[in-house]
């Protein structure tokens, strides 16, 4: 268990009802400095009431929120804390620089912060145009340069790159590892599991409320113990040998499909190559974020 000392966001035990309905469940999760927590689940899996209860929008029923040691909602953890929501609203009537220094201003930054973090984000272009013109994936980068505002000891994102360009989303993980290195806790709300995969440091899944998996990628593929995908080209004419040593599922006329336990590898590989030149490729998956997601989400597929 991490030293509540130690970091930067906590809840303990976090639950939150609506009359009967249970929304969150006892969730106990941890964010440090410098770390970059993704938070994934369904839609109603929680994720939103977390958020809320964390910026102090809603009260919990039970259980406890430290924001950089402040209570949730109170002026300190405000100050504390930078929000981008996937839905992000400015006034359409101001330009981009106009919008920009006034949360500049808000947040005790002087007005000179505004061009840089506007070229940051890929606005300067942009700069004197009004918010009411700007594209969706314009509105979310001025969203993402205002919690850069500050330098923000929590960081809460929901679905940072919606709306976003294929570069434009590398642009705002490098962002996100910026914050990340400046010290900032990051926890990252997203259903784009192919770019957390290798961008964040921890994974914490909600299901129905309550909180199922919370660890490294790794550490989750080992608890999982989910197969590896092995894929054999075979040479022509060789398929029905591999498949009479090996098994697997004939995908075509010389593909063979596998799966393996992650402790068993290196056994099968060994009887891969005895089969010499037979065998054309090789290629190996291991288990993915999605396939983890589903794991704990109860929805493997077989």
């Amino acid at each position: 268990m991490r030293d509540d000392a130690q970091v930067t966001l906590v809840t303990h035990g976090l639950t939150k009802r609506y009359g009967r309905r249970e929304v969150l469940s006892e969730v106990s999760l941890s964010v440090a400095p410098g770390e970059r927590v993704a938070l994934l689940g369904h839609n109603g899996a929680g994720k939103s009431t977390l958020v809320r209860l964390v910026l102090g929008l809603l009260r919990p029923t039970c259980g406890q929120i430290s924001v950089d040691g402040h209570r949730p909602g109170s002026a300190a953890a405000r100050r504390a804390t930078a929000y981008l929501p996937e839905q992000v609203a400015f006034h359409p009537a101001l330009t981009g620089r106009e919008q920009l220094t006034t949360f500049a201003r808000l947040a005790g930054e002087a007005p000179k912060v505004v061009m840089p973090l506007l070229e940051r984000v890929g606005l300067a272009d942009a700069a004197d145009a009004r918010v009411g013109t700007y594209s969706k994936g314009m509105r979310q980068r001025l969203g993402l340069a205002q919690t850069l505002l500050g330098r923000r000891s929590v960081a809460l994102l929901d679905e940072p790159t919606s709306g976003l360009d294929p570069v434009s989303r590398h642009d705002v993980y490098a962002i996100i590892d910026e914050m990340a290195a400046n010290g900032t806790a990051l926890l990252v709300a997203s259903h784009a599991l192919t770019e957390l995969e290798a961008r964040t440091d921890r994974i914490a899944i909600l299901r129905q409320g309550r909180l199922v998996a919370d660890d490294s990628l790794r550490a989750l593929s080992r608890a999982a113990d989910l197969p590896t995908r092995i894929r054999l080209t075979a040479r022509e004419g060789a398929a029905d040998q591999v498949q009479a040593t090996m098994g697997g599922t004939r995908v075509n006329g010389t593909a063979l499909e596998l799966r393996c336990p992650a402790d068993e590898k290196m056994a099968r590989l060994a009887r891969i190559v005895e089969l010499g030149s037979a065998v054309r490729d090789v290629e190996m998956t291991p288990p993915s974020l999605e396939d983890l997601y589903r794991h704990y989400c109860g929805e493997d597929r077989q």
